[in-house]
């Protein structure tokens, strides 16, 4: 069977394994905060519904850009140097990402050409919010930005609601000097070869990343932002959060991969960044060695409600002073989900009780948000 024909047939699927993927990081979250035996934060916030279809957002480029790499490093938390080992993508990988909203992520072989009359190029195409373009900028870049351009052309009349982003990947080995002469050559190659065609504000987003550092996670971050539909409500509320509380910046982050799917509208800081995910890392390195199943209200018995009236509140909750000079606040949402807070207040930890209650009011109406859908 040649290539063409394995894409066929791997668009002609059923989605059985799909849903068994779904269930598989459903259940890996689950066993990260908390387990599976009807633990209560399950049933506070509901993962992010988009109605009928699940919108797909698609990891295109040429074969060996690091596509498959970075999936696995974002999503299913590999260690960057293990992705040495991975073998190049020569079918679709479809991968139902349940963690905190329900989509579906797809890794493209880059040898297709998916625009291709002998392919049903809307078996690929529908339903999909956005494409990620992988570009190595080790590499010579002239033959990815030119079937990138082309792609937003052909795809712009077709389906004009798709978002795209290019990561200018692998861009930690190149010299920094050289690093943003490489980043403003593409993005003006590329938008001189749309400006050409026609198209003169396209919806493109530029990203330089590694797999080595925290700007994978932002760039995914900043792209998963896009395919929620909620997330100018999201940011109103953060925004209200940050003022009142005096945070300098505040994120909703899942847990598992460190994407944040929102922040206050204040402007992005990679040192924020890189200081919530490590104190998540930390934070549930520690989760996993002190935690317990918590029962269901419901269902509590004479012994779990003495154990509850010890440790006290159903959610974890966690602060740090002095973090860089900073004092982080983290406060579990639900299962999937949790608000960090950054300040630098000197007086906060005195403050944490009025912040604890801004917290709780927030989580409420983030509850009443998910529930309008």
């Amino acid at each position: 069977m040649d290539l063409s024909s394995k894409v066929t047939s791997e668009l002609s699927l059923d989605e059985q394994q799909a849903s068994e993927s779904s269930t598989a990081s459903l259940a890996e979250s689950q066993s990260i905060l908390g387990g599976t035996n009807g633990d209560v934060r399950q049933s506070l916030l509901p993962p992010m519904g988009f109605g009928k279809h699940k919108p797909k957002m698609l990891l295109m480029g040429l074969k060996r850009s690091g596509k498959s790499s970075i999936s696995n490093v974002v999503f299913h938390k590999m260690a960057p140097h293990e992705t040495l080992f991975l073998e190049a993508t020569t079918a679709i990988q479809k991968q139902n990402v349940m963690k905190f909203m329900d989509f579906q992520i797809w890794d493209l072989p880059g040898q297709i050409d998916y625009l291709s009359s002998s392919l049903d190029s809307n078996s690929v195409f529908s339903d999909v919010g956005g494409i990620v373009w992988v570009i190595d900028a080790q590499d010579n870049y002239l033959e990815p930005i030119s079937r990138f351009t082309s792609a937003v052309v052909a795809l712009t009349e077709l389906y004009p609601s798709i978002r795209y982003s290019v990561f200018i990947h692998k861009t930690d080995s190149i010299t920094e000097d050289y690093r943003e002469d490489t980043i403003r050559d593409v993005m003006q190659k590329i938008s001189d070869e749309l400006f050409d065609e026609g198209l003169e504000n396209p919806p493109v987003s530029y990203f330089p990343t590694s797999i080595y550092d925290h700007t994978i996670f932002e760039a995914f971050s900043k792209v998963i932002q896009g395919l929620v539909p909620q997330l100018p409500t999201y940011e109103t509320l953060l925004d209200t959060v940050a003022a009142s509380c005096r945070f300098q910046k505040v994120y909703i982050f899942e847990v598992t991969s460190k994407v944040y799917i929102a922040s206050d509208t204040k402007p992005s800081d990679l040192s924020s960044y890189e200081l919530c995910s490590d104190f998540i890392n930390a934070i549930m390195d520690m989760y996993g060695l002190y935690s317990w199943d918590r029962p269901k209200t419901s269902s509590i018995s004479p012994m779990d409600d003495e154990r509850h009236q010890d440790v006290g509140a159903q959610t974890v909750e966690a602060m740090v002073c002095s973090a860089r000079g900073n004092t982080v606040y983290l406060r579990e949402l639900n299962a999937f989900l949790v608000f960090i807070g950054v300040s630098k207040e000197p007086n906060f930890q005195k403050e944490k009780a009025m912040v604890d209650y801004n917290i709780q009011m927030f989580q409420n109406t983030l509850l009443r948000v998910l529930d309008r859908g």
